[in-house]
């Protein structure tokens, strides 16, 4: 079959267009945050200043927000080209972005806990369900934060980025964590969560802290070690001697309309 050299050339334009992958969209640095764009857009339209989430907002945008996802499969973080911040902050969205996609499949629903992923072998809750997909290989919420966040990068700062869809956990914040910026995203991510009467009470001789301190104390410390790393973001100087004593952790799902029906009843 004949064909003109300049349809020729056109065919051989349109097939590599299609080998063309979206990694290769977001291989230098400078574009990194672009991949991040779609999940920013969603954060500003349904998380309010306090960090609730209007899920069902989010519902009316699952497919963008699944087409975010779909993206982030195909496009795993360029180690040679990424930053190590845009590493951090790549992982980081995706393990927010997973966990408000989780709640949707289930919604309406009290508590993250209550959620039950079937699969061939049974059910497994949604932080031990492989539920995300990067590159080839699958990970749950669990492995992104144990394995990936906390082992990897080794930064305490993550456990007041990473949101569990409750309303003890740290409030989401309502933009895209930017690898250009994230040194500074996640320091007021910290003051932020410590500023927030209903999750941390803080006076210089008397702590009541998070359920996180405790949890997490192999990061964040213990004793003068604890207070020494909170006095580099609390609003107050705390006393080397002060007593702490840790609050109860509410699971309850961060949802904007439950937080709004709940101030009406106040």
């Amino acid at each position: 079959m004949f064909l003109h050299p300049n349809f020729r050339w056109l065919l051989l334009l349109l097939a590599g267009l299609a080998l063309v992958q979206p990694r290769a969209l977001y291989a230098d640095s400078a574009s990194a945050r672009r991949l991040h764009e779609p999940w920013n857009a969603l954060l500003a339209k349904h998380v309010t200043r306090e960090g609730y989430v209007d899920y069902t907002g989010v519902l009316d945008d699952e497919d963008k927000l699944g087409a975010y996802l779909q993206t982030i499969r195909k496009t795993p973080p360029d180690e040679q080209q990424w930053s190590r911040p845009e590493q951090e902050a790549y992982w980081l969205n995706v393990y927010n972005a997973a966990t408000v996609y989780m709640v949707l499949q289930y919604y309406p629903v009290q508590s993250m806990n209550e959620i039950k992923v079937k699969g061939l072998k049974g059910s497994k809750s949604a932080w031990e369900a492989a539920s995300v997909t990067v590159g080839t290989r699958e990970y749950s919420l669990n492995q992104i934060e144990r394995e990936v966040l906390r082992n990897r990068f080794q930064d305490p700062r993550v456990h007041f980025a990473l949101v569990s869809a409750a309303r003890s956990c740290p409030p989401l914040l309502n933009e895209a964590y930017d690898g250009t910026r994230l040194s500074q995203q996640l320091d007021e991510q910290a003051r932020r969560f410590l500023r927030t009467a209903g999750l941390n009470q803080l006076t210089p001789d008397h702590l009541r802290l998070s359920s996180l301190f405790d949890w997490y104390s192999a990061e964040l410390g213990e004793g003068e070690t604890l207070i020494t790393w909170l006095n580099h973001y609390a609003d107050v100087k705390l006393a080397p001697t002060a007593t702490v004593e840790f609050l109860p952790f509410d699971w309850t799902l961060n949802d904007r309309v439950r937080q709004t029906e709940n101030q009406a009843l106040k």
